[in-house]
């Protein structure tokens, strides 16, 4: 809420607009049926990262079809989403962990990969992306 204040004082309306829509998705999440009144902190990572996902997503397909002007505001709001999340692990960092799995599990194997990267994405949850996990996953195993 103080983020949005601030951009609304500053009349960023990048910022503006992508701090709404996060503040939309966790009253929606809130306000589903079944789910408790508050969202704990791992599913409010969750859902910001979905968020900033959304807007790579939406920015790679934007440039793919040449419209620049609509790449760079999906860009920007994924990155001031971004400032909400914990610091992101480097590939590197992620490769450390997930040789630290396969060699706790003794995963050798692709056939393994199901169980290595149910515990990597335990271990992981909000400081690397599901992608980069798999990737450094597949490397390892095959």
């Amino acid at each position: 809420m103080e983020a949005m204040k601030t951009a609304m004082k500053a009349k960023d309306t990048q910022s503006l607009e992508a701090l709404r829509a996060v503040k939309s998705a966790l009253l929606l999440a809130q306000t589903e049926t079944g789910s408790k009144v508050d969202l704990s902190e791992t599913e409010e990572i969750k859902l910001l990262q979905k968020q900033v996902k959304q807007r790579k997503d939406s920015a790679a397909i934007y440039r793919e079809q040449g419209r620049e002007d609509l790449a760079e505001p999906e860009l920007a709001q994924a990155q001031v989403i971004e400032q909400f999340l914990p610091a992101q692990l480097t590939e590197a960092e992620v490769s450390k962990i997930v040789d630290e799995i396969i060699i706790e599990t003794g995963a050798s194997s692709m056939a393994d990969m199901g169980r290595v990267m149910g515990l990597a994405s335990a271990k992981l949850a909000g400081k690397a992306d599901g992608k980069t996990i798999s990737t450094v996953v597949k490397s390892r195993l095959s």
